[in-house]
């Protein structure tokens, strides 16, 4: 038996030689490598997918609390099915509560309880107004009843339809508005054909109040998450990315290191600005449906949020271009750069310390007593920088090319023998332009911020606190 397993097909070469002829695989191995292959890599999909979803729940746990919040949910609302007594009072509607759940529990509070409230009003409205045309029809006969139910279904959805698209209704009602239509086009069309319209009606308004109920309670009283902290928590990052995206990309253009790779994270942390509009006025929404709740009061001016939003994203395109002249730094004048180092890296700090103010003000929701020196202390840098660059300006002449041409170009003449090219002038002056730009529109910034302490009712610092800092600043000044 060995031998015959030992034996091997050898084929003759035309040089005379012999080689062994590798036997060829049969049909069921080809089929097992392949089913293994297979086996293998849909191991690899579903072990990295669990490595994803892991990551995800340790770094985030309030989406696993999340889905265990709608799985406790989903598991009371069930009890209307599986307990009789619960299951005869509502009837065979209970899938409504249901289905109420599914649809209208959200991340947040406040989206929760937008759905919530715009699905029981949608609900409420469209099914009265529907019983009311129901009645109306139902007096006209036999023969309107179907043209008055057809007409007022294609009135009403028209014009629900077109409030749709004002910005005002879209914003805040955009989800009840949809209800209403589906209810009202639901009840009128079974109200036809069904006997008793009161009693369906009022077996789907109850099990739709049940599941919005059980929604609200459960999103309120375990773990909540508010979509206003979550807009408060997004625009004080803002406030920190945006003075670190400054500091990073000044510091890097009038560095020598050719190395980007380091401060890049940070010189683009800007783009989380010019990204989360979107976000932001999404939780701005919902954050107006939601109840007092730690620092917030009911009427904290969610919608001036927005307004520093925009004040940030305007900073953040000059930023941005900011970003673009670092790219060009090794075409400009390193003379220049020299000249202009101090005075935009003094601007560049007093910017971003005035940034990283604002973001503890709205952390601590305390209006800030060093306001006023910060923004004094910035504008005496854009004065200095602006003073510094009309002075290089001042020097500017003009020089012949060559003796050849007659062509002439701007330099600017530093010192009997240092003369710099235009070409070199611009790429900085406009860095230090840009640099000043900034620094001026950080002042809407602060009068957003300003505003909104004083309709937040922000308190004023601990007289403890400053008496602590005073202190510490006297130390500093005999030692």
């Amino acid at each position: 038996m060995d031998a015959i397993n030992s034996a091997e097909w050898r084929i003759k070469m035309a040089d005379g030689s012999s080689e062994n002829l590798a036997p060829e695989s049969s049909l069921v191995t080809r089929m097992y490598l392949s089913f293994e292959q297979f086996l293998k890599n849909l191991i690899l999909i579903v072990q990295k997918f669990l490595e994803k979803s892991w990551n995800i729940g340790k770094n985030e746990p309030r989406k696993v609390i999340h889905c265990l919040k709608v799985g406790i949910a989903l598991s009371v609302v069930s009890l209307f099915y599986y307990m009789r007594p619960l299951y005869n009072g509502v009837g065979g509607t209970a899938m409504w509560a249901v289905m109420t759940v599914v649809v209208v529990f959200e991340y947040t509070v406040g989206a929760t309880l937008y759905k919530c409230l715009n699905r029981a009003t949608g609900t409420f409205c469209a099914g009265f107004l529907a019983i009311g045309m129901h009645w109306i029809a139902n007096q006209s006969g036999k023969t309107f009843e179907p043209i008055i139910m057809g007409a007022s279904i294609f009135i009403l959805a028209s014009a629900a339809t077109f409030t749709r698209f004002i910005p005002a209704v879209k914003a805040r009602f955009d989800y009840g508005t949809m209800i209403f239509i589906l209810t009202f086009t639901l009840v009128s069309i079974s109200g036809y054909r069904v006997a008793n319209l009161l009693n369906m009606a009022h077996e789907r308004v109850s099990t739709i109040i049940i599941g919005v109920s059980l929604c609200v309670i459960t999103s309120i009283l375990i773990f909540p998450i508010w979509a206003g902290e979550e807009l408060h928590k997004l625009v004080i990052s803002n406030l920190e990315k945006l003075a670190e995206s400054l500091d990073c990309c000044v510091s890097e253009y009038f560095s020598d290191s050719e190395d980007t790779t380091i401060n890049t994270k940070k010189m683009i942390a800007f783009k989380c600005v010019l990204n989360s509009k979107a976000s932001e006025e999404t939780m701005a929404n919902f954050a107006r449906w939601e109840p007092a709740h730690g620092l917030f009061n009911f009427q904290h001016p969610w919608g001036k949020y927005l307004k520093i939003s925009a004040s940030m994203r305007s900073c953040a395109c000059c930023i941005e271009a900011l970003t673009s002249c670092i790219n060009q730094k090794d075409q400009a004048s390193e003379l220049l750069k020299n000249q202009l180092t101090n005075a935009c890296q003094q601007v560049s700090s007093s910017t971003s310390e005035i940034l990283k103010e604002l973001a503890l003000n709205m952390k601590t929701m305390r209006k800030s007593s060093r306001m006023d020196m910060l923004i004094q202390e910035k504008n005496s840098a854009i004065q200095e920088l602006e003073t510094l660059m009309e002075q290089l300006t001042g020097l500017l002449i003009i020089q012949p090319k060559n003796v050849k041409d007659d062509q002439e170009k701007p330099v600017i003449r530093t010192s009997s023998t240092n003369v710099i090219p235009l070409v070199e002038i611009i790429p900085t002056a406009t860095f230090a332009s840009l640099v000043m730009e900034i620094a001026t529109r950080i002042e809407g910034v602060v009068d957003v911020v300003e505003e909104v302490s004083r309709l937040a009712k922000f308190k004023l610092e601990d007289t403890e606190m400053m008496i602590k800092q005073n202190k510490s600043v006297i130390k500093n000044i005999i030692n």
